[in-house]
């Protein structure tokens, strides 16, 4: 999630994470004093969500391959950042579909010590969907809660186009 897509960060992602909302958390607050929190929270959310789009497609770009290979390359690269921030139990794992729940969530555990579970949602749940869009048709992806958000786990959803299958797209509720 660096600014520069060039520039592999090699700082664990929680960290990042951590720095960016010592700046953020101080701006949505007064945001909120003074538009309100749906209104401020609305404008908060399109930004994160344009600069998170906009983040992935310059990634993406220079990824070789098609889009599950650029979904495939991305992933590859967060993973690690990731490291023991969460814990997964894996479902299915069968090449066309990959299903798991997330059932630790330490960048939920972060914000919500924060009082601001909103803000991880906007700079880090709705992502997957933006990360989705980038393997579009060729991967689809579906969740329908998260820990963010007071759920017991985050359930991922993926399902992948076999080559010569008709085209899907991202889909998903956060």
């Amino acid at each position: 999630m660096a600014a520069d897509p060039a520039a592999a960060p090699t700082l664990p992602l929680l960290d990042e994470v951590k720095l960016q909302a010592k700046v953020l958390v101080p701006l949505i607050r007064s945001l909120r004093a003074r538009l309100g929190k749906v209104e401020a929270d609305r404008l908060v959310e399109k930004a994160l969500r344009d600069w998170s789009r906009d983040l992935q497609r310059r990634i993406a770009a220079e990824k070789p391959g098609g889009a599950r290979e650029k979904w495939d390359a991305i992933w590859d690269d967060l993973r690690p950042r990731i490291g023991a921030t969460i814990d997964r139990e894996m479902l299915v794992d069968d090449g066309t579909v990959r299903e798991y729940n997330v059932t630790r969530c330490g960048y939920a555990e972060f914000f919500k010590d924060l009082g601001e579970p909103e803000l991880g949602r906007f700079l880090l749940c709705d992502l997957d969907f933006d990360m989705a869009e980038v393997g579009a048709p060729d991967v689809e992806f579906r969740r329908t809660q998260t820990i963010m958000q007071g759920a017991p786990y985050c359930d991922f959803r993926y399902r992948f186009r076999r080559a010569g299958e008709g085209t899907g797209g991202a889909s998903g509720a956060g």
